[in-house]
């Protein structure tokens, strides 16, 4: 059995690399140090150094933790730093999360939460549009997590159920997805290449991103 330890903010500054996620994934939560947040956390770790599986540990237990410290949740961590964490994910660091469902799903979730949050209302004052997005590669659904998001009264609402008619549905890899919202690749690369598929108003899905104000990894 592995021996549970607690980890204090003092770890933090001395624990590097994988050794960190060793002693993260053997934390006891009740032994945590109260000063312990996910975007501390998060700003202390260099994904390089944590190799092809390092990404998926860390979400996996950041997730593990939150329930018993919710102070250790994703949404606390800072969204110019997420954005600059999942920037920073090799292509193989994130196909890893991708993989697994629970922490695909929780991906998704966090980027369309932070969408919420980043529209620009001026900008979308005016706008009433419904969007269906199609993420390939899930194991159930017909092999696509959907989720529909309702831009209106200067709102943007993210949901997994389908209640309204699109006026676009995008179908995309849940990969170009996540380097599309990170700034790492445009609408017209993803047109130009194939990698995205749209079904109805071509010209507004162009400019869909350009109705949020999508923090740039640092």
């Amino acid at each position: 059995m592995t021996e549970k330890t607690g980890v204090s903010m003092a770890d933090l500054a001395v624990v590097r690399g994988v050794a960190l996620l060793d002693l993260l994934e053997r934390a006891d939560p009740a032994a945590l140090d109260p000063a312990l947040d996910a975007d501390t956390l998060v700003g202390k770790v260099n994904l390089a150094a944590l190799g092809k599986d390092g990404f998926r540990r860390l979400l996996a237990v950041l997730v593990r933790l939150e329930s018993a410290v919710p102070a250790l949740s994703l949404r606390r961590v800072d969204p110019q730093r997420f954005a600059t964490l999942v920037g920073r994910a090799s292509n193989m660091q994130l196909d890893r999360v991708l993989a697994e469902p629970e922490l695909r799903a929780r991906m998704l979730d966090e980027i369309f939460d932070r969408m919420s949050a980043q529209l620009r209302t001026e900008r979308a004052r005016d706008l009433d549009a419904v969007v269906h997005w199609r993420f390939s590669g899930a194991v159930g659904g017909g092999g696509f997590d959907r989720v529909e998001t309702v831009i209106r009264n200067a709102e943007c609402v993210a949901r997994r159920e389908l209640l309204e008619q699109p006026r676009v549905t995008i179908t995309i890899a849940p990969a170009d997805f996540v380097k599309l919202v990170t700034r790492q690749t445009t609408p017209a690369v993803l047109f130009v290449t194939g990698r995205i598929k749209v079904k109805g108003d071509l010209a507004f899905a162009t400019g869909l991103i350009g109705f949020f104000d999508l923090p740039e990894p640092s």
